[in-house]
């Protein structure tokens, strides 16, 4: 048996020649020009070039950054941790759970509400981020000469505004 498929190749009509064209347009200007797109690609560059710095010490920049949050707490409940981070409580769970299983940080009921509860770095966990610290302040060092401080703090606090609950500076 033989089976033949014939295709027959009409040419586009012109408006919807017009409309991928400026799709294009539109799209490569979307690409260019977007704040969202930019900043998500930036931030991925600039965690990949500190992790490289961090990765001598067994740490991601999400874990170090986390670590960092714990050991600087005033209020050491989850949900204080969530909201410094700007990560919503399922996220920062799942996060948590790693370093937990790692001994790098302890989770547990607060005594007076059973239902919150609080996080702690172990001594492990207090000594790979002093260990980390040096290795992070030599990646800043190194982005620094390539992206100034007062720019990405500058970017950091003007996003602030987009988060109404936020007035905090970085």
């Amino acid at each position: 048996m033989h089976i033949q498929i014939m295709y027959i190749h009409r040419p586009m009509r012109k408006s919807k020649q017009v409309a991928r064209k400026t799709l294009v347009a539109d799209a490569r200007e979307a690409v260019g020009h977007c704040a969202g797109l930019n900043v998500r690609r930036a931030a991925r560059e600039i965690t990949k070039f500190i992790e490289t710095w961090l990765v001598k010490e067994g740490l991601s920049l999400a874990q170090f950054g986390l670590l960092s949050h714990i050991a600087a707490a005033r209020d050491d409940t989850i949900a204080g941790l969530a909201e410094r981070s700007g990560l919503d409580q399922s996220t920062l769970s799942r996060n948590l759970r790693h370093l937990e299983v790692a001994g790098l940080i302890e989770i547990a009921a607060v005594e007076t509400d059973l239902r919150r509860r609080a996080v702690w770095l172990t001594e492990q966990g207090a000594s790979r981020l002093e260990k980390a610290i040096p290795a992070w302040r030599l990646a800043h060092g190194a982005l620094s000469k390539i992206i100034a401080p007062q720019d990405v703090r500058a970017l950091a606090n003007s996003t602030m505004q987009l988060s109404p609950g936020d007035s905090g500076k970085f």
